[in-house]
């Protein structure tokens, strides 16, 4: 039997679990045997949802639409949030808790069969990648609630056969959605890296950044990492320098009158900065590309 939460399924949430012989069942149909589901279902505002399974037997996949929780899978701490698929791999130690404040809505599916992993892989997971940001799409709600059709079919054979495959349409459909959030990713960036270069001269701070793509600052620094291998912050610096090394090669400005027009009153903290990323003081750079 699948280890589902014990969590109070409340009137608006649905929690739907396959008799033990209707999962032996679909271990041995031809049509089904290779991959099937053995629970699913979909929790709303989960206040006080949490589960802690140190020999998990079947997979996890969950998908959040609102709200964030804390997970640790073996040993790793991770956060999810609104367009997060997360993927709790058979014998993967793991725990999770929703956020008491906010706390997750999500979809999900217990699942087992000997294709599992080559769908993990296929979907884009690793033992590195636990997380997989979707954003909200609502393709993959359309698959989850597929699943969510069996209901009131008193456990048939053929809505469960069906059942089976409507989890291969979803687990197949996600690289595709990846490569569509992708691409909405690099629009984001250049969104951000834009706001960047048209206020050089101001100070700017994450959150400002992260209202600009509706994310927490938390998830945003994450998230902009995970894409650029470089902090927001990292970058808006390095962007003040270039525009600092082109003024000190093009104009005869004082370094402090450059200083100032990029935001920073003071030059010696701005020289500092100058210094650890381009490796020599403005001065020297100055002297060095003139002569």
């Amino acid at each position: 039997m699948t280890q589902t939460s014990q969590w109070p399924v409340p009137a608006d949430s649905i929690r739907y679990v396959l008799p033990a012989p209707m999962i032996k069942a679909l271990s041995e149909h031809p049509l089904t045997r290779e991959l099937f589901p053995v629970a699913f279902g979909h929790y709303r505002k989960a206040l006080g949802h949490h589960m802690h399974r140190e020999h998990h037997r079947d997979n996890l996949l969950i998908y959040c639409t609102d709200g964030r929780a804390f997970l640790n899978i073996e040993g790793s701490p991770y956060t999810a949030e609104a367009g997060d698929l997360v993927l709790l791999p058979a014998g993967v130690s793991h725990r999770y808790t929703a956020d008491p404040d906010n706390p997750w809505t999500i979809h999900w599916v217990h699942y087992t069969g000997p294709l599992a992993e080559a769908f993990h892989r296929y979907m884009g997971f690793s033992d590195s990648v636990r997380v997989l940001h979707l954003g909200q799409q609502p393709r993959v709600l359309v698959d989850f609630n597929g699943l969510l059709s069996v209901q009131q079919t008193g456990f048939r054979s053929k809505g469960l056969v069906h059942a089976a495959n409507r989890l291969r349409q979803l687990l197949t459909a996600i690289p595709l959605t990846l490569d569509a959030s992708r691409n909405a990713q690099q629009t984001d960036l250049d969104t951000i890296h834009n706001f960047m270069r048209e206020h050089l001269e101001e100070r700017i701070t994450l959150e400002q950044l992260a209202e600009l793509v509706g994310l927490s600052a938390a998830h945003f620094a994450t998230r902009y990492r995970a894409q650029t291998g470089t902090t927001p912050i990292q970058h808006f610096l390095h962007l003040k320098v270039e525009r600092a090394c082109q003024l000190l090669d093009t104009s005869n400005q004082s370094f402090a009158q450059i200083s100032a027009s990029l935001g920073y009153d003071d030059a010696y903290y701005f020289s500092r900065l100058f210094k650890k990323v381009m490796g020599q003081s403005p001065s020297h750079y100055r002297h060095t590309n003139r002569h």
